[in-house]
């Protein structure tokens, strides 16, 4: 029996400080909700998981890129509604101004609600969306994935074609000399308004296929955004039911290590009674 150097208490110290420590990362763990607290618990998983955080917040941006294209794209579609409506409604008043039962003084009434028109439509063309031009025919590049299959360093973009009101069509048909003044001033402005309206249907169908894609890809980069996410969270959160299950068995070794210590540290005790 030695009095220097106990080598039980020693080593109950050093298996209780091991306890301790595994005790406070579990905590650390059940407290985050994070597997990986430090880079020392798992390194290669934590470059793994940082890449993917990382292209995930990437998705969630392109997909904030495309829902502001259809929102784009939307308005583009409501206004060429409205554009649709008065020239329906200048059609009809260029063929109202061809019946013979009316004389140049009905026509001229006519006349004044077709100019009006012809100034709405004008208008519509100068509209903007946060400071981007609806029509002037520009196609943009909208952003759709993260990443553009070769390098990460840019995204994948889509042209969607662009619309314009100021088309040879458009502007012959709301061009200051169309009238429905006369009888035959009116059957000129309605071919004209003819070629408007025809224009007006190929547009509306792009702007309506333009919101079909952007439809479809931001579904696309949803159903990305949660596999994504899917893997990143089984690497890196932690398991609540097997962590609890760590946390008490450290949590019993640590109680068990300090009754131990205590026990070697009063041990080396019974020598005073070979003194005695």
């Amino acid at each position: 029996m030695v009095i220097n150097t106990n080598t039980s208490a020693a080593s109950a110290a050093r298996l209780l400080n091991d306890s301790s420590v595994k005790l406070s990362k579990s905590l650390s763990r059940l407290s985050s909700g994070s597997r990986i607290v430090s880079p020392e618990d798992d390194a290669g998983g934590m470059a793994v998981s940082i890449r993917f955080d990382a292209q995930i917040n990437r998705i969630k941006a392109a997909s904030s890129n495309v829902s502001n294209a259809v929102a784009y794209s939307q308005t583009q579609d409501g206004f060429l509604g409205k554009v649709a409506s008065a020239l329906d409604r200048m059609s009809e008043l260029s063929t109202l101004s061809q019946d013979i039962t009316k004389s140049d003084s009905d026509r001229a009434k006519y006349d004044t609600e077709f100019s009006t028109l012809k100034d709405y439509i004008g208008n519509i063309a100068t509209k903007n969306f946060n400071g981007v031009s609806l029509f002037d025919g520009t196609s943009r590049e909208v952003t759709i994935d993260s990443d553009n299959g070769v390098s990460t360093a840019s995204g994948q973009s889509w042209s969607m074609a662009g619309v314009s009101l100021g088309s040879t069509s458009y502007t012959a048909a709301i061009d200051s000399s169309v009238s429905v003044s006369t009888a035959t001033a009116a059957k000129s402005a309605l071919n004209l308004v003819s070629e408007a309206i025809n224009q007006l249907a190929t547009d509306r169908s792009q702007v309506g296929a333009n919101i079909a894609r952007l439809n479809h890809t931001n579904a696309q980069l949803a159903v990305l955004k949660d596999n994504m996410s899917a893997a990143n969270s089984r690497i890196k959160d932690v398991n609540v039911a097997e962590e609890s299950t760590e946390f008490a068995r450290y949590n019993i070794l640590v109680q068990a290590g300090t009754a131990m210590l205590a026990q070697a540290n009063a041990s080396s005790q019974s020598a005073l009674r070979l003194l005695s």
